[in-house]
């Protein structure tokens, strides 16, 4: 080990010399097989996700491709309706959102209400973003398919230009096809591979290597599963105390915060574009900005108690698990160094990382304390 009290000889430094070699290589081949990979590695997280539903429609159905696929069915059906439910409310907000740019460049009397009520630093930062033509054109297209395109030019140009021509794009529905394959592949296989695959290893290994396989699907259980559904129920706590508070655009900042939870606390982002969203409230309602100031703070507040009191303890049980700078630094590194595919398998292989140490690396530091010697 690196961080014990032998000494570093030739035939140790050269070890290790290997081992960093080894990973590096690992880390290139990755990089250049990213775009392989990451189909894969989406249908593995996607099966790693949904495993647990089949698992519980197995027991009504025993055959387990029917389970798969009833599961992957209701998951799919879940998802269009939840789509069905929430794109409309969306698009009718970003309209409105629109309406009230548009009314704010043609309204004089809105801008110099401003200007004398607001600090002169707020004032400014808010009449730049609401004059910002791209802003402007992106909340006044007409149809939601125009502003799903807009948002794609944007945001995304390379994406955008590689699915513009007919043959990119039926590349892309093949890419989808793939995923769903490899999906539905290996929810077949995923738990007789996962209630066998010690048997491959040498029986002097089973015992350490299954107990660090058990800190690692702790971890994984922690982060993907428990964060995400952590996540999903505060972005919906989100959305309907921003839209009882009637803040512009609340459900889609709701569903930003939810997602932004996926990083634990890095919800607080949220809370810039909920005080500039307030700012807009204020202009359009005429009501006390300190009061809607007071709300956004409040929901915050409510949400953020109910997440560390309620939600946390119960999905998230008492394990230890990655700290929010880890994770963060985790999906910076990793993101970096193997972009998209960097990004999905960022907080598997920390989580690989940790598992490793606890219980390889800490054991051997604490024999070899000077307590122990």
């Amino acid at each position: 080990m690196v961080l014990d009290n032998r000494p570093y000889t030739f035939d140790r430094v050269f070890r290790m010399a290997v081992a960093v070699a080894v990973v590096w290589g690992g880390i290139t081949v990755l990089g250049y097989l990213s775009d392989v990979l990451v189909p894969f590695v989406v249908a593995l997280l996607l099966a790693y996700l949904v495993n647990p539903l089949t698992l519980r429609i197995q027991r009504f159905v025993p055959s387990r491709g029917a389970a798969a696929l009833l599961s992957l069915f209701c998951i799919m059906g879940a998802t269009c309706g939840l789509a069905a439910l929430i794109v409309p409310m969306i698009t009718a907000e970003v309209r409105h959102m629109g309406t009230l740019i548009t009314e704010f460049a043609n309204n004089p009397a809105l801008a110099d209400k401003a200007s004398r009520q607001l600090p002169a630093e707020v004032w400014a930062v808010l009449k730049d973003l609401l004059n910002q033509h791209d802003l402007r054109d992106f909340f006044t297209s007409t149809q939601g398919l125009d502003m799903v395109q807009t948002a794609a030019r944007k945001m995304l140009p390379g994406l955008w230009g590689a699915i513009k021509g007919a043959r990119d794009l039926v590349i892309a529905v093949m890419g989808l096809l793939v995923i769903l394959l490899y999906t539905v592949f290996l929810l077949l296989d995923f738990q007789k591979v996962r209630e066998n695959w010690q048997h491959i290893l040498p029986p002097a290994w089973r015992m350490p290597v299954q107990l660090f396989m058990a800190d690692f699907e702790t971890g994984m259980n922690r982060y993907f599963r428990a964060q995400a559904l952590v996540a999903a129920i505060v972005g919906v706590l989100f959305a309907i105390g921003f839209s009882m508070a009637g803040l512009p655009l609340a459900i889609l900042l709701g569903v930003l915060i939810g997602i932004l939870n996926m990083v634990p606390y890095l919800q607080i982002l949220g809370f810039i574009p909920a005080l500039m969203l307030g700012l807009i409230q204020w202009l359009e309602t005429g009501t006390s900005l300190a009061m809607i100031m007071l709300m956004i703070l409040a929901v915050f507040a409510v949400v953020q108690l109910i997440q560390d009191l309620l939600l946390t303890p119960r999905f998230m049980g008492q394990a230890m698990g990655l700290s929010p700078w880890m994770i963060m630094l985790s999906l910076s590194i990793w993101g970096k160094l193997l972009g998209l595919l960097g990004l999905l398998i960022a907080l598997p292989l920390t989580v690989l990382c940790l598992s490793y140490y606890r219980r390889v690396i800490e054991p051997v530091r604490k024999d070899d304390s000077p307590a122990n010697d």
